[in-house]
């Protein structure tokens, strides 16, 4: 049973943050996870990221790679995200 996952993350510009989200989406598919990042139409400073994920723990893992550190840094990412998971 898949999940989803929303994060929500302060960023310093959003078409910056995009383009690196974007450019991970292969390593994302490799992993199984699906998505999207949009903007927060209230705070520009502010993403909102929707996954799916096969499970929590798969996420976990790719979430945890020293990689995907690097690529948030490169993003302009803020502070660390606030991550929900949910199921139905």
């Amino acid at each position: 049973m898949s999940i989803t996952i929303l994060i929500s993350v302060k960023i310093k510009d959003f078409e910056n943050y995009k383009a690196a989200f974007d450019s991970n989406a292969s390593a994302r598919e490799e992993a199984g996870i699906n998505g999207h990042a949009y903007r927060n139409t209230d705070d520009q400073n502010h993403a909102i990221v929707i996954l799916t994920a096969p499970s929590k723990e798969v996420f976990v893992g790719f979430f945890s790679n020293p990689e995907l550190k690097q690529i948030q840094q490169k993003a302009g990412v803020l502070s660390p995200p606030e991550i929900t998971f949910l199921s139905s």
